[in-house]
């Protein structure tokens, strides 16, 4: 099982990922980050959403997600450790990478 974050990573998460927002734990849910992109229609949307997809089956690392029309969230959270972990950091990476951001 992977170990969560220390505190150190957790604090980096501005710089190493500035357009993920870091989520603390609360009301029953584990720590996470999530995303948000806009895309032209639904679409672009749903093509990044395969492309997330196919990312994150490669990792063996799912996220949750929510899509409305040409906006798509991600959050991503290691449900086994209860929050943040290293495997998160490498799909949101790879996820901007997909993206250029």
């Amino acid at each position: 099982m992977l170990s969560r974050l220390t505190d150190a990573e957790r604090n980096a998460l501005p710089i190493t990922l500035p357009l993920w927002t870091a989520h603390p734990a609360s009301h029953g849910h584990a720590e996470a980050i999530d995303r948000h992109f806009t895309f032209a229609d639904f679409s672009a949307a749903f093509a990044f959403m395969v492309r997330v997809a196919l990312l994150a089956e490669t990792q063996n690392h799912h996220p949750t997600w929510s899509n409305t029309w040409n906006k798509v969230t991600i959050r991503l959270s290691t449900h086994d450790a209860g929050g943040l972990t290293t495997r998160d950091l490498a799909l949101a990476r790879a996820i901007d990478g997909l993206v250029g951001g």
